[in-house]
């Protein structure tokens, strides 16, 4: 009977041990007092997730002399940290292909009513999301303009509301929407993408 060896994988890293694992990799912490600071956690916690970290076998310490010590990642350190990246990346994508497709929704429902003039308030990557799609989808037919304050009377536009704590409450809601309170509201859908 042939036996095959177990090979033993270390347990993932969390999300904390992922960004002390970035942190050394990019030797932006000389010490346990500097990785505590970027981290923003106390001396103590840091120094529980370092022991983790060498348990796991994702870093090392090596003695500089009889007070300094230098964190290195190991290989199987390297190693995780590209894989957790990856993984990171590919989930970013994911989320913002769902993004995407649920602007797009909410864009060719708006078109569809009749709607070819928004005003769009906010300066983020949902905004130019926003101008792509309507570039790609309805370049000849749809204006893009952008504000910086809700106006307070009637406006020639649907106003796209593409920014955190801004309300469609003091404006008439038949030309209005928070963009972002609508995809929030398929939020089952990007969590069923970003949590397979």
């Amino acid at each position: 009977m042939n036996i095959s060896p177990i090979v033993m994988t270390p347990p993932a890293l969390n999300e904390r041990e992922f960004e002390l694992i970035n942190i050394i990799g990019a030797e932006l912490g000389a010490n346990q007092r500097d990785l505590s600071r970027h981290l923003n956690l106390s001396l103590g916690m840091t120094n529980i997730l370092i022991r983790r970290l060498i348990a796991k076998g994702y870093i090392r310490i090596r003695q500089l002399n009889k007070r300094k010590v230098e964190y290195i990642l190991t290989p199987e350190g390297f190693s995780e940290k590209m894989r957790k990246s990856v993984k990171y990346t590919l989930k970013t994508i994911r989320s913002i292909s769902l993004i995407k497709e649920r602007l797009k929704e909410i864009l060719a429902g708006l078109v569809n009513q009749g709607v070819c003039r928004f005003l769009v308030l906010g300066s983020s990557d949902l905004t130019s999301l926003i101008e792509v799609i309507l570039k790609e989808n309805y370049d000849h037919t749809c204006e893009v303009r952008y504000i910086a304050e809700l106006p307070r009377e009637r406006v020639d536009g649907f106003i796209l509301i593409c920014q955190e704590d801004v309300s469609c409450d003091t404006l008439n809601k038949d030309n209005c929407i928070n963009v972002l309170e609508e995809i929030a509201r398929k939020n089952h859908l990007l969590d069923s993408a970003l949590n397979p």
